[in-house]
This record gives C-alpha cells, structure tokens and sequence, in this order.
C-alpha cells in the first residue's frame, strides 16, 4: 500500500489479497484525510468494496487480476479510479438495477450507483477502468 502525492493509492494481486485490504486502506486514507464525513467515507467505502469485489469475481477469467485503486480528496469531491488488468467487462454501469429480492447476486453496481454521484466504466486499450465520483458533504 503506498499514498501518492496529492492521493492515495493501493496495488493489489489477487490472489493472495482480497477486499481485506481495501478496507485497511481506506482506514488510512480516512485518517490522513480527517476532513471526509463518517456519511461520505461509508458511502466510498460500500463503492469501492463492491466494486473490488466484482473486479475479483469476474474481471479475473477464471484467474488471478491485478487492480490499482486511485483516490483523490478534493475541496469537494472525491474521485476513485479502480483499473484492472481483467477481462473486458461487457456492462453498462448506468442499466444496473436491483435485482428481484430473493435474487443470490447482481446488486454490486447498482448499490453502487445509489451511494455516489457517477459511475463509469471503460476498457482502455487491455485494462478496464472504473471511475467513482462523489461530491463531499461539510459536517
């Protein structure tokens, strides 16, 4: 795990890591960065860790992926970008609806989509690209 100037940021292979270390993560982003409110950091966190948690389940092929996450804090706004060296991913972020309550999975993107102000995907050349965005509140 290493902070970035002006961000931080985060490497993962997976396997051996896994949303584990996403979450200890962003437990040091949320220390160095006292100023994000208790709502805007269990919003990011429910983004990024579903979001991690599809990059790992369906990105990987079958096999291992590896994924670097981006976070930057702003004045107001928090951007994560997550890109992956997975599979191409062939979604539109923005149909994600809620699936039928007895449903097993498929709520990851759009919980996703009901705690931040945009998401988007997009395959750049062999990796995919998440990005995040949130607009801060002020406590």
């Amino acid at each position: 795990m290493s902070t970035a100037v002006g961000g931080h940021s985060l490497d993962l292979a997976c396997p051996p890591d896994d949303v584990t270390a996403v979450h200890t993560f962003l437990a040091s982003v949320w220390d160095a960065e006292p100023s994000v409110t208790p709502e805007d950091r269990m919003a990011l966190e429910l983004a990024l860790v579903e979001l991690t948690s599809n990059v790992i389940e369906h990105a990987s092929g079958g096999g291992g992926v590896s994924c670097s996450v981006r976070l930057d804090v702003g004045d107001d706004v928090v951007e994560v970008n997550l890109t992956d060296d997975g599979v191409a991913v062939p979604i539109d972020p923005s149909a994600a609806r809620l699936p039928d309550a007895l449903a097993e999975s498929g709520r990851g993107l759009a919980l996703v989509q009901m705690v931040v102000d945009d998401l988007r995907y997009e395959r750049i050349a062999d990796r995919n690209r998440w990005t995040v965005r949130r607009g801060l509140t002020r406590g």
